[in-house]
């Protein structure tokens, strides 16, 4: 199987959504601040212009109060298939 190189646009939509839950109501400083990240960076990750490492996807579950598992489901659901070859 090989990993796509693509940005995972719906990793990004799906980051934005749980944000945006009103439990939790994130502006993007915010959730970068607790993740730990520049804004920048989660701006680019959540419009789909860039994949994030697994360690900063951690850092954003972890924020986002979910485990990566979840956060994975909820890509699928926004978008992500998956790997293509």
């Amino acid at each position: 199987m090989r990993q796509s190189s693509e940005p995972q646009v719906g990793l990004g939509a799906a980051v934005r959504a749980r944000r945006m839950e009103p439990e939790l109501d994130l502006t993007q400083r915010a959730l970068a601040q607790r993740a730990g990240i520049t804004v920048a960076h989660l701006s680019n990750l959540e419009a789909g212009r860039t994949n994030p490492t697994w360690g900063t996807m951690r850092k954003i579950a972890d924020a986002l109060d979910i485990s990566l598992a979840e956060l994975a489901t909820r890509s699928e659901l926004h978008g992500d298939a998956g790997d293509t070859e």
